[in-house]
């Protein structure tokens, strides 16, 4: 079957050994694994959640107990007062938009603690012109960039203590910046600096990729809101769109009034038959996730053995599920991503290749063979083309299948 696949024997024994030496390496992933569907367990048992919570509702969406009951889940899965849990998010991106543009106000001062955030939000911010941005709106901009992958503390506390601040923003992941993604002891540091000199800012933490891969989320650690997507790790691979807002009740309800209308909030979207979906996506949420931190330690490990600089290495501490290959080569960056669309369940005689994509200054190359479009949880690569050519590579509903997909995409660039 591997010969069928594809693979050669020599890649197959090399895999063999790498298997062999990251043991330990996938002991702690399920360790971290045991305890979060303990978490969500215990979530789905106190709000009793059964076959009712699964209806659906239409129009306005007036009392969908099963959505008002999500929420609860989310919030205390997450570890916070409230949340806001609903497909009428199209993303990640646009559930951080809402989240801006809910908290912040003409005249108000939003600041980056962890240099820029993704393209994406170029537009909404505006850094990159359009009039509907923060920018357009009179809401001032600055960032403060990391130093060697940990926060400037002294600049950050500096800066806050003047209380001329509205919202302070970490970004936990990555993105497309070459720095390591931020590590909840590190945020816990960050914040509690913050607070120090400063009580009254809104600290709010991009989480997406990042949801499960410890045992505590930043509401823990004194984050007032955390946003994601519901196709990244909370999904599990089922929900099939989405995206959440949770923490401080009053913010969450501003956010759900940005959402819908003012006087409306959170008691009007329709879920159109999601519910079951959201419940059975953050139930498998911790088995995906582990899933995926095992996909990426083998992919560190393998492309680490074949001479390729990769990020984390594979028995670093991790805070999100992106694992990083740099090639210093434009077309084995361009193979490895076409060999992961070859080694997908959906599309796998598609070919990637480069584009104009929207919200990136950069041609992007993105692969990912997924049952639900966009699907970050799921196996999928991409990157932007340019220097030093590094590949992003997320996902893998199942260990077996993301193995595979690494394997595909390094024996595409023999």
């Amino acid at each position: 079957m591997y010969k069928q696949f594809g693979i050669s024997e020599k890649l197959l024994d090399l895999s063999e050994k790498v298997e062999n030496s990251i043991t330990e390496e996938f002991k702690k992933v399920d360790k971290t694994c045991e305890y979060n569907s303990l978490k969500v367990l215990n979530a789905f048992q106190k709000y009793n959640i059964s076959d009712i919570h699964f209806n659906s509702t239409t129009g306005y969406g007036y009392s969908d107990i099963g959505r008002d009951t999500i929420e609860k889940v989310f919030a205390e899965v997450l570890d916070a007062e409230d949340s806001l849990v609903r497909s009428q998010f199209i993303s990640g991106t646009h559930a951080l938009t809402v989240a801006l543009f809910a908290f912040l106000r003409p005249g108000d001062t939003f600041l980056s603690i962890s240099g820029k955030p993704y393209d994406t939000l170029d537009e909404v911010i505006g850094i990159t012109n359009n009039q509907s941005s923060l920018k357009a709106h009179n809401v001032k901009y600055e960032q403060i960039d990391m130093l060697q992958d940990d926060f400037n503390y002294d600049e950050i506390k500096k800066r806050v203590e003047k209380n001329d601040i509205k919202l302070i923003e970490i970004q936990r992941s990555r993105g497309y910046s070459l720095r390591k993604s931020i590590t909840l002891d590190k945020i816990k540091n960050v914040i509690d600096t913050i607070r120090s000199v400063n009580k009254n800012a809104i600290i709010m933490v991009d989480n997406c990729y990042g949801e499960m891969v410890e045992t505590i989320e930043p509401t823990s650690l004194g984050a007032d809101i955390i946003v994601g997507s519901l196709i990244k790790n909370l999904g599990g691979g089922i929900a099939p769109n989405g995206a959440y807002i949770v923490g401080k009740k009053e913010l969450v309800n501003l956010a759900a009034e940005r959402l819908t209308a003012p006087g409306l909030g959170k008691e009007v979207g329709p879920t159109l038959g999601i519910n079951k979906s959201i419940l059975q996506g953050l139930y498998m949420a911790p088995h995906v996730v582990a899933s995926s931190l095992k996909t990426a330690i083998f992919a560190s490990k393998l492309l680490e053995d074949l001479g390729y600089d990769t990020s984390p290495k594979y028995n670093e501490k991790r805070s999100d599920i992106v694992q990083t290959i740099t090639f210093h080569n434009e077309q084995k960056l361009i193979k490895f991503c076409q060999g992961i669309q070859m080694g997908s369940p959906i599309d796998s005689n598609s070919v990637p290749e480069p584009w104009d994509m929207p919200g990136y200054t950069d041609k992007v190359i993105m692969a990912a063979g997924a049952f639900t479009q966009g699907s970050s949880i799921e196996l999928s690569c991409d990157a932007p083309i340019r220097e030093p050519y590094t590949a992003f590579l997320q996902g893998g509903l199942t260990y077996e299948y993301g193995k595979l997909g690494v394997l595909k995409a390094v024996q595409t660039m023999s």
